[in-house]
């Protein structure tokens, strides 16, 4: 991991800033950015590769300076912190502030201790973390970092943004004019970056820069803002050693899958009897593939505890599977490795695959990197058809991809040799359905209703994973949760869960009471069916948001309400529906008299995963056409 510095609960991106010796006034800065609490004036961080014995090595200066502008940033951003662990050595580091009456006060106060990862058990990041003394309007903080880079093959994106104004920031690469390195710029403002390109002395230096760069504010709905802040990714593509020979280092992705065959040369060469026994017995009576790979699956979800363990080689080298049957417990590479071992060992065509999550942008086609993947699996071909398994997701159901690898690229490995680059499959709208029904009836006390919710693919499958992972409490509080519509006077009286054997679908009904929600003036009835009023204060901020939209997944939603028409009453009025779709999404509003009763369908449809900029007036056209309609209400008259 690539060491970096953290404003703590202020800034948003991993990264450090340097001091370029520009002198800038903080009345000037102030002006410049009104309202911000600080302003990053310089970053820099220069690498400077260089061979040793026929082998890359890497090392890096970086610097940062910060310049505080309102009287009460100390105390939101007057601490700091940075990184290290398995893969990086820091050489040196330093800090002080430089108060506004032109003070230098030094950091001496350093604390380092083990960081933990969401959503990791354990891992060997070092954090270190200090405050910078003397924070007021004008002071300026620096910090100085030298890094040795133990692994070449990991080095880290450089970010150009940061969660405050960055005033000026650079990278340089220098590397020797027998290297080749590559790069790619990724972002939604790829394009305010310059880029040159400098030889001499037997060396090439790329400069990346960039200046006056506002600041990138985060929204709940964006996917990780790998998706759109602007950073760079460079690699070593070949170098010529002494001799003149060409060594190919990360030219395409088969030298990324030599390095991860190689963690697999030590691991599942012999099989333990435990592993026979229970491969043994899950596969009894049972001859096609299929079943045999549906059994053995579940088996490793049900009965290998997912934990993740992030230690040195071991956050890349799978545990041999005789030891996971034994531990009872992994992380994605443990399970990865028992569950190819086990279907394997069944007469399944299985395959240890890498794969990154919905969380990295990245491809192993475009980038060849350790970046490129955090996560690994096991992937079947049954005839021509290769299905997906990720046992570190016990409610995902046999022949669905998890839902955080969706339209990812997978590397398979076929051989000592050979892999395979496949692309997941986004499962359709129509296999992830939602209906939810419910039936009214006007009674003197208020509404009383049922409810059917019938969820289908990812929906039930969530639906497992809410009841699997959270406690009592916030399981009740999400279940009434569902259930809730009408008004704060909606009153869940019973709910219950149905059968929950088959992953991919489940049906939830309860009973409910409504009170003072229709209204009962002068003999009529008036009732508004719109019992939801989906996506009420949810237009884009457009053109001012440019970051994307993410979604869980392709979906059709379905919302049926059933209103029996009490005797005596006919309907006097019934408001128009209406079907309005576009190039982004749409929606259908329907009422339809059957019999004795008045049956109200919306229908919403969603065939995106990721939604950008580009698409965000058409998302607000469906809404404006969308919101009129919750305000209409049917009348019934008494006959």
């Amino acid at each position: 991991m690539k060491a970096r510095i953290n404003i703590v609960s202020a800034l948003l991106m991993p990264a450090i800033w340097p001091f370029m010796g520009l002198s800038q006034s903080v009345a000037d800065m102030q002006k410049k950015y009104p309202g911000e609490q600080a302003v990053v004036l310089n970053h820099s961080l220069h690498y400077h590769i260089t061979l040793k014995d026929d082998r890359p090595q890497v090392q890096s200066e970086e610097n940062q300076q910060l310049m505080y502008l309102s009287s009460d940033a100390g105390a939101r951003l007057s601490q700091y912190s940075f990184y290290h662990g398995s893969f990086d050595t820091i050489l040196q580091y330093a800090a002080f502030t430089k108060t506004a009456e032109g003070k230098k006060i030094k950091v001496t106060d350093f604390k380092t201790s083990h960081s933990q990862s969401e959503g990791v058990f354990y891992d060997d990041v070092q954090e270190t973390t200090f405050d910078f003394p003397g924070i007021a309007a004008g002071a300026v903080g620096t910090l100085d970092i030298s890094t040795l880079e133990k692994d070449p093959h990991m080095l880290s994106a450089f970010h150009f943004f940061r969660g405050i104004p960055v005033y000026h920031a650079l990278l340089k690469i220098t590397f020797p004019s027998t290297m080749t390195v590559k790069y790619i710029l990724k972002g939604i403002d790829s394009a305010k970056i310059s880029f040159s390109e400098d030889h001499r002395h037997g060396e090439t230096t790329y400069s990346f820069q960039a200046d006056d760069l506002p600041a990138e504010r985060a929204y709940e709905d964006a996917p990780s803002s790998r998706w759109y802040t602007t950073h760079v990714i460079f690699y070593i593509e070949k170098y010529s050693d002494q001799s003149g020979k060409s060594i190919s280092y990360m030219a395409s992705p088969a030298d990324l899958y030599k390095i991860y065959r190689g963690y697999l040369s030590s691991i599942n060469n012999q099989i333990g009897p435990d592993l026979h026994h229970i491969v043994d017995s899950l596969c009894k009576g049972v001859t096609t593939p299929r079943d045999k790979a549906q059994r053995i699956y579940s088996w490793v979800q049900q009965n290998i505890k997912y934990i993740a363990f992030e230690q040195g080689m071991e956050g890349f080298i799978p545990r041999d599977a005789n030891l996971v049957c034994s531990r009872r417990f992994g992380d994605c590479k443990d399970m990865s490795s028992i569950l190819t071992t086990m279907l394997k060992l069944a007469g399944v065509d299985a395959y240890y695959t890498w794969i990154g999550t919905r969380k990295l942008p990245y491809t192993y086609t475009e980038t060849p990197l350790p970046l490129v993947d955090n996560h690994m699996i096991s992937t079947i071909r049954l005839g021509q058809q290769y299905i997906f398994l990720d046992a570190t997701d016990p409610a995902c159901a046999f022949g669905m991809p998890s839902e955080g690898i969706q339209d990812k690229q997978a590397m398979l490995a076929i051989d000592d040799t050979a892999y395979k680059l496949i692309q997941v499959p986004i499962p359709a709208a129509d296999v992830n359905r939602l209906t939810d029904t419910t039936f009214l009836e006007l009674t003197d006390e208020g509404i009383k209703g049922r409810i059917i919710l019938d969820l289908r693919g990812y929906y039930s499958m969530g639906f497992l994973d809410m009841l699997t992972f959270s406690e009592e409490k916030d399981q009740d509080k999400r279940l009434r949760s569902m259930f809730h519509r009408g008004s704060n006077k909606f009153q869940l009286d019973s709910f219950h869960i149905g059968d929950l054997t088959d992953k991919s679908h489940i049906r939830l009904s309860g009973q409910f009471t409504l009170r003072d929600y229709a209204k009962h003036i002068a003999g009529d009835w008036y009732l508004n069916m719109n019992l939801f009023k989906f996506y009420e204060h949810e237009e884009i901020d457009y053109p001012k948001r440019r970051m994307p939209i993410e979604f869980d997944f392709y979906n059709q939603r379905k919302y049926v309400i059933v209103l029996k028409i009490p005797k005596g009453y006919h309907i006097s009025y019934t408001p128009v529906g209406k079907t309005y779709h576009n190039k982004v999404w749409g929606f259908d509003m329907s009422y339809e008299r059957k019999g004795d009763v008045l049956v109200f369908t919306q229908e919403f449809d969603n065939d995106h995963l990721l939604l950008t900029s580009d698409q965000f007036s058409e998302w607000n056209k469906v809404l404006e056409n969308l919101f009129p309609l919750y305000k209409e209400s049917i009348s019934l008259t008494q006959d």
